[in-house]
């Protein structure tokens, strides 16, 4: 070992003292990569510790009577402090043994500080584990060698290593360690912060070089521009890569408002000092600039015009940022231009411009540039991994993606693929944004390394291609990898699981984000705003929303669209979108939306008036969604007038929605007419029509059953080829069945080249409907056999047809096995029919216990049933029906409808005190009920009728031929069913009553007529049980069909029987 000299013993020292040496040279710690970005000297660390190491060298007046010639150590010294090569080391290490200078703390220091610059750590550590004396020089180059070879941990080990003996650490030793732990990891950054406590009770706390490290550390690693700030001015002289290390902390961060402040604080301070701005100030100005989306273009301009007078154009790392920065604003021409001016090139400069032609959607000329440029400037992982993205950009996405397979085979070919994980991460990409997910799926399955931007990569294209289950499943995949997901890998998951509806999975990795600290990231719980949104957990939305420490836009605009959804929750999106404006918040055409569609739910018109006033102030009224938005509001307001006026002036930005909003809103306020003759006026100009313009149309043919318009829709849909779209194929069943030509929906049903849910359950509730309940149940049979899984609305057709032919046991089977077989929970319609099946099959004595047992409170659709089942059941069970009667009244005083059944079920009953007190009841309630009509269409227009009517100006010939249908009824049998005049009259007049139902007029006016057609007859109530006999016998006396659709079902009458079977 080496012998050493009294200048450089070993010294150790209490906190309290002075430190071993002063340092008197520059400092060895330049900035770090994360914050400046242009690549150091090779060895500009290593050399300023050889500095280090020659300050503690032995003067003069030193004994050196130890050695033969202190020439020749002279000699040595001068020819290998410098040394960078392993035989340097090799040759230095024998010397000093043969000329006896083992032991001598300088060149043991020195041969380190070699063993460190050329990667020996071994040598190194070997060397310094044998060394009798150690100083703070040997300690510092020891930690400087394990962190700039990328060994973290060994250094941070050392350090603390070196606490224990007893050595106060110097500035080098305090900078090496902090570079360390800032390498680290989370669990070093932890140790930093402890370093920074011991730093803080020695003489270092301010000294700009241990400073500039630290500012390092908490910006980049523990992501903490408060405490970079503070340690920034604690500084007392402050140099260059101070102000460009706390700059590049706010720049990182898109605090571009800060890092421009601290710029104009930096030449201020600096008119005494010369603190001049340099490549790597700019560099980081121009990140700055580039995160601000409103201004960001006029500062990089500015910038631009400082980079060419301060001569820094030329400067290869600012050149290639602005070439990036003004290609990220689409501006690719003053991209190229710059990078035409730059004096010397290199791939990062062809890579920033590729990423600015990538984000503006050029994939093509991003192409292009790498074509054009690869042989000149060269390629690294990076350009592929841009050149990559650049492919789903393309216009022809076939085209990307057969250009992205032929650099796939390329990076095969020069095993790139297996060198850089970056390079499989782009395949995966490309393929998924190209639409290709089962080649994404295969590149990843045969990707030797994987990371997390990997299963990222492949999680978010599953989920954009409509693969929700197979991301779902991969995301577990993921974490029994041991790999810790991100906030995009939650995002993506949370996406597929709203998608599919699992939210219980979906609360599985809330609580995972909540572990992994991710929940607090506003775009993770944006997700999850989403995800309870969309499986209809608006309780664990709100909750969600409350507990986001920050908000965005985003978060706003989802939990009103949320509220929005809700039926139930309506009033509250109004009251959270005031929230929204008093707290400052920019309003998008989302959140006009969102807002529009819960005022057209409530009808608010005042308020509607007051958004489309704001929507004015905000100049978005060009906007198509947002005017398409207005149109629905107002037309859902009843405001059509409005919605004239607006769609008037969208000449130049309708589309096909803006039409249908339109036939959507005279459809809403019964102009029909009107609807049908916009639709008239799309075919003549050639507009489009699409699948929801005739389904639209044809829902509001079937609602007021008129079949010759519907008919005529059908017509328009063949010649705009779209009958044999799914859609449309199951609006012309649900038209044909609900106007009564169920054989028409029949046949076109069987027709149908591809059906889904919606079709059969429109012919299964179309042929419950009609009474036809053993058809509806061998349909239900086809369609399970068929595949298709029954939903909601399927049991709700199939309880239907079982109630409509009594078939109490099969409605039970089919109602228990909602829940057992298909996992359907039972809702309150489901229930309502259960009710009717029971009261139609006379079981009223079962229903109250059915009600008892049902899990949720019975509701008035419920409590409707009972009292008309019991107001059908002649007077029998009258406490039940009065129950019912009064859990009406108490939910819905004003339904006229209530107090109807009641005096229905007292008259039934023959109980006319009871029905005496129904009426006064619904006087002293004021409310009035709905007259009963029926109609008729006929070639010159709808005729309406109602009981006892004799304003028709055909009455004569009407009441003439209601006279002979009554003679001749009698003739054959019919007896008046007197019990359903529901008024306490002598027989006569109860007779006469009864023969002047408006039914009964309807038909005799079509009678009127010469025709052998079917006579179709329309009521809105439900028909009485004296007009469906008398029906019967007319089909029979005048050898016609007659079909009449009444408030529940159709009834076919021919040859004197109903197709109902009297049972109805």
């Amino acid at each position: 070992m080496f012998r050493g000299f009294h200048s450089c013993k070993l010294r150790r020292i209490s906190y309290n003292s002075a430190p071993a040496f002063t340092p008197s040279t520059a400092s060895p710690f330049p900035p770090l990569e994360s914050l400046v970005f242009k690549p150091h000297e090779p060895h500009q660390c290593t050399k300023s510790l050889q500095d280090l190491v020659d300050h503690c060298k032995p003067t003069s007046h030193c004994n050196t009577t130890l050695f033969s010639s202190s020439e020749k150590f002279e000699s040595l010294v001068n020819r290998f402090q410098r040394s960078c090569s392993s035989e340097a080391a090799r040759e230095l290490h024998l010397q000093g043994i043969k000329y006896g200078f083992v032991g001598n703390l300088f060149l043991s220091n020195t041969l380190i500080n070699i063993y460190v610059r050329i990667g020996y750590l071994g040598s190194a550590q070997k060397l310094f584990d044998e060394m009798s004396g150690r100083n703070l020089v040997t300690w510092a180059c020891l930690i400087s060698g394990y962190t700039q070879n990328g060994e973290p941990h060994e250094a941070c080990v050392r350090f603390r290593d070196m606490v224990r003996a007893g050595f106060i650490p110097n500035h080098y030793a305090f900078g090496s360690a902090l570079r360390a732990c800032q390498e680290s990891g989370p669990s070093g950054c932890k140790l930093g912060v402890q370093i920074h406590g011991l730093i803080s009770k020695t003489r270092y706390g301010s000294d700009v070089v241990v400073c500039n490290v630290l500012i390092s550390m908490y910006g980049s690693c523990l992501d903490s521009p408060n405490d970079a700030r503070s340690v920034f001015d604690g500084i007392e002289i402050r140099n260059s890569i101070s102000w460009n290390s706390i700059i590049s902390v706010y720049s990182r961060r898109g605090d571009a408002i800060s890092a421009f402040e601290l710029f104009s604080s930096m030449l201020k301070e600096g008119l005494g000092f010369s603190f001049r701005p340099n490549e790597y100030t700019f560099g980081s100005l121009i990140t700055a600039a580039c995160s601000s989306v409103d201004s960001g273009f006029c500062v990089l301009k500015q910038i631009l015009a400082k980079v060419e007078k301060s001569g820094f154009l030329q400067d290869l790392y600012v050149g290639s940022a602005l070439v990036s920065g003004f290609a990220r604003f689409g501006l690719t021409d003053d991209a190229k231009k710059i990078l035409g001016q730059m004096g010397e090139k290199n791939m990062v400069s062809m890579n920033g411009l590729m990423v600015g032609l990538v984000k503006q959607k050029q994939g093509e000329a991003a192409a292009k540039v790498f074509r054009e440029m690869k042989n000149l400037v060269g390629t690294n992982s990076d350009s592929y991994v841009i050149l990559l993205s650049a492919f789903p950009e393309f216009s022809a996405l076939e085209e990307g993606r057969r250009k992205g397979s032929e650099v796939h085979a390329h990076v095969i070919r020069t095993e790139l693929i297996d060198s850089k994980v970056a390079i499989g991460n782009g395949l995966v990409n490309m393929y998924a944004k190209s639409g290709a997910i089962a080649d994404a799926c295969s590149v990843f399955g045969l990707m030797v390394g994987k990371d997390s931007v990997s299963w990222n990569s492949l999680i978010s294209g599953l989920d954009q291609n409509e693969c929700f289950e197979d991301a779902s499943k991969s995301f577990l995949g993921m974490r029994r990898t041991g790999l810790m997901p991100s906030n995009f890998t939650l995002i993506s998951t949370l996406s597929s699981c709203s998608s599919l509806g699992w939210i219980v999975l979906g609360k599985q990795i809330h609580c995972d984000g909540i572990k992994l600290g991710l929940d607090t990231d506003v775009s993770v719980s944006n997700a999850l705003l989403a995800l309870y949104a969309e499986t209809g957990c608006l309780t664990e939305c709100l909750k969600a929303f409350s507990l986001m420490p920050e908000y965005d836009q985003v978060s706003w605009n989802s939990v009103i669209g949320a509220l929005s959804d809700s039926e139930a929750s309506v009033s509250l999106a109004v009251m959270y979108f005031l929230e929204m404006m008093r707290g400052g918040w920019v309003l998008s055409r989302v959140t006009f939306i969102n807002i529009l569609s819960a005022v057209a739910s409530l009808s608010l018109h005042e308020v509607g008036h007051q958004i489309h006033a704001l929507v004015l102030k905000y100049c978005l009224s060009d906007d198509t969604a947002i005017g398409n938005a207005l149109l629905s509001c107002y037309g859902k307001c009843g405001e059509m007038n409005q919605c004239e006026k607006i769609f008037s002036r969208m000449t130049e930005t309708r589309d096909e929605v803006s039409w249908n909003s339109m036939i959507s809103g005279y459809i809403h306020n019964e102009l029909l007419n009107k609807a049908m003759d916009l639709v008239w006026f799309m075919m003549q100009t050639g507009q489009r029509l699409d699948s929801f313009t005739f389904a639209t149309v044809l829902s509001a043919c079937a609602s007021v059953a008129t079949l010759e318009r519907g008919m005529e829709v059908h017509a328009c849909g063949i010649r705009a080829c779209l009958e044999s779209d799914v859609v449309v194929g199951s609006a012309l069943v649900d038209m044909y069945s609900k106007c009564g030509r169920i054989d028409y929906a029949s046949r076109f049903f069987e027709l149908m080249p591809q059906k889904n849910v919606y079709s059969w359950n429109s012919m299964i509730s179309g042929f419950a409907r009609h009474g036809h309940g053993e058809k509806a149940l061998k349909l239900f049979t086809r369609m399970k056999l068929d595949g298709q899984p029954p939903d909601h609305v399927t049991f709700v057709g199939v309880l239907s047809a079982c109630s409509h032919v009594g078939l109490v046991e099969e409605g039970f089977e089919h109602f228990e096995s909602m829940n057992e077989v298909y996992r359907l929970s039972p809702r309150m319609e489901h229930f309502s029919c259960m009710v009717d099946l029971l009261g139609r099959a006379g079981k009223l004595d079962k229903v109250d216990d059915f009600i008892n047992r049902m899990p949720m409170k019975p509701n008035v659709l419920i409590w409707r049933t009972v009292l008309g089942a019991c107001s059908r059941s002649n007077g029998r069970n009258t406490e039940l029906g009065r129950k019912a009667a009064e859990m009406l009244m108490e939910l819905e005083p004003q339904n006229a409808v209530n107090y109807v059944l009641l005096a229905n079920m007292y008259a039934s009953g023959e109980k006319w005190e009871g029905v005496a007190k129904a009426r006064a009841a619904m006087k002293e309630a004021a409310v009035k009920k709905e007259a009963g009509c029926s109609w008729v269409t006929m070639k010159d227009g709808v005729h309406v009728f109602v009981a006892g009517d004799k304003s028709h100006h055909e009455k004569d010939s009407i009441y003439e031929k209601l006279r002979e249908l009554n003679r001749k009824m009698r003739e054959e049998g019919y007896i008046p069913q007197t019990k359903y005049a529901l008024y306490d009259l002598e027989l006569e007049n109860k007779e006469e009553l009864l023969s002047h139902h408006s039914e009964k007029l309807a038909v005799a006016f079509v009678l009127t007529r010469q025709s052998a057609l079917p006579i179709r007859i329309m009521k809105n109530l439900r028909v009485c049980g004296d007009c469906h006999s008398a029906f019967g016998y007319i089909s029979k006396i005048v050898g016609r069909q007659i079909i009449l659709r009444d408030s529940n079902r159709f009834h076919h009458f021919q040859d004197g029987r109903c197709s109902c079977g009297d049972y109805w």
